[in-house]
């Protein structure tokens, strides 16, 4: 029968009861401890020291041109946005090794590779079935880990790349408060396939989409406003600009309406046209957002599932504000 003796605090017991004291004993954890570190350090080296040799990444990153061209951002941006979530990428690449762990059978990609990958799959949403054939991996492997790795950019870099300051009506310019913040909204649409049920078609009509058919379907813009939450942030220091599809709610700013039977006076095309102005603004965001194929595409995903859809959109819409960083709008 084989025992154990705990030589810091003396205690012993069956052999098939030491994991339980390991894990409990203040004597043995630091020793555990150690042990965790030094094996997690382990598996990160060898998990990184796979992107230099493994494809895509290995191919991607011999230039910034190849870079962009596949994922929509340079090699700088996409290290930046490693480091934002790298732990969180390992993390998943262990798990998933601990499944699988005769890597012969089942091929896995490095932490970067998980990123660039989903990253091109953000930018041009090519068919999961493409990418596993590219990829030499199972369509459902390719599923799952462009799921996990959506969901961890959205835990890691959404939150680090888009934050609405709660004290925004305090923030400070250099020339003093800022006596007035303006938040520019517009709203746009995600198309989808035509469904084939004849309800479905009423509830997701909307004339604008390309297809006829958007997510949520035909919702006034004013009403998509209200149910974001963000008229919660609005006061008299801090407005929206509109377009005329959001009049009726205080503290937003929207042009103004010719009178009947009159003309617009000066005052008020110029009231205008500084509106119009400040508006390009957001139409060049749509357009940017537009340009990851997910979105300017027809969206295949599952039509009812809006919170994924949403998640999507806020991870698309923080790699465009990545690049607006470094490219910013000209004024």
């Amino acid at each position: 029968m084989l025992t154990w003796t705990c030589a810091g605090s003396g205690r012993s017991g069956l052999y098939t009861h030491y994991y339980r004291h390991r894990d409990n004993c203040n004597y043995c954890t630091p020793e555990l401890e150690e042990e965790k570190q030094q094996k997690m350090e382990e598996k990160q080296q060898e998990l990184q020291a796979l992107d230099a040799k493994q494809r895509p990444w290995s191919e991607w990153s011999r230039s910034n041109e190849s870079c962009i061209q596949h994922t929509g951002h340079d090699i700088e941006q996409v290290q930046e946005l490693y480091s934002m979530c790298e732990q969180s990428l390992i993390n998943y690449c262990s798990h998933r090794n601990k499944e699988h762990t005769d890597s012969t059978i089942t091929p896995y990609l490095s932490p970067m590779n998980l990123l660039a990958v989903t990253l091109w799959y953000l930018k041009y949403y090519h068919s999961e079935r493409y990418i596993a054939t590219e990829l030499n991996l199972g369509r459902s492997t390719v599923n799952y880990l462009l799921s996990e790795v959506i969901n961890i950019l959205h835990s890691c870099v959404y939150r680090e790349l888009i934050s609405f300051p709660a004290d925004i009506a305090k923030r400070r310019t250099p020339h003093g408060p800022e006596q007035n913040h303006k938040l520019i909204v517009d709203s746009t649409v995600i198309a989808i396939p035509e469904p084939y049920d004849s309800e479905q078609r009423k509830a997701y009509y909307h004339a604008k989409s390309p297809t006829n058919y958007a997510i949520k379907g035909s919702v006034h813009d004013i009403t998509v406003l209200r149910d974001s939450g963000l008229l919660e942030h609005v006061e008299d220091s801090v407005q929206i600009i509109d377009d005329k599809g959001y009049i009726g709610e205080e503290y937003v700013v929207t042009p103004r309406k010719k009178p009947h039977g009159r003309e617009l006076t000066d005052e008020d095309k110029n009231f205008n046209r500084d509106i119009n102005s400040a508006r390009a603004a957001i139409e060049n965001i749509n357009q940017r957002l537009k340009t990851y194929a997910i979105l300017g595409s027809i969206y295949r995903g599952a039509i009812d599932d809006f919170h994924k859809i949403t998640k999507i959109v806020q991870v698309v819409s923080a790699l465009c504000n990545m690049n607006l960083n470094k490219h910013p709008i000209r004024k």
